[in-house]
């Protein structure tokens, strides 16, 4: 866990949930150019972290919007968003130049 980690996630009063340095990252690398950056966490499964990256409003429904990314290379991809990881599933975060939303999302919890 970074310190970083854990201060977002004392801020917001939960418990920090970090995850494994080659568990995976949904990535949306076509769009990191487009602000906002969201992110939005999935209960973790296997060897991916639940955590879902993408640029600009719209969130696609395209199968090939998101391609995985290992913890440790999202640092050197995305900086900003590394102090967010550590919220636990059903969190969701939305940054730009001045901006920061971070919120709880029940519905991300229910994945069929």
């Amino acid at each position: 866990m970074t310190g970083s980690q854990a201060a977002v996630c004392d801020r917001f009063g939960v418990e920090c949930r970090t995850s494994e340095p080659l568990h995976k990252v949904g990535l949306a690398l076509n769009t990191l150019s487009l602000q906002p950056l969201n992110g939005l966490r999935h209960p973790p499964a296997a060897d991916t972290t639940g955590w879902y990256i993408w640029g600009g409003p719209e969130l696609s429904t395209s199968d090939d919007f998101f391609q995985p990314i290992h913890v440790d290379h999202l640092g050197e991809v995305l900086p900003a968003v590394v102090p967010y990881l550590g919220l636990p599933a059903g969190w969701r975060f939305q940054l730009a130049a001045g901006h920061e939303d971070v919120w709880f999302d029940a519905d991300l919890l229910d994945v069929r």
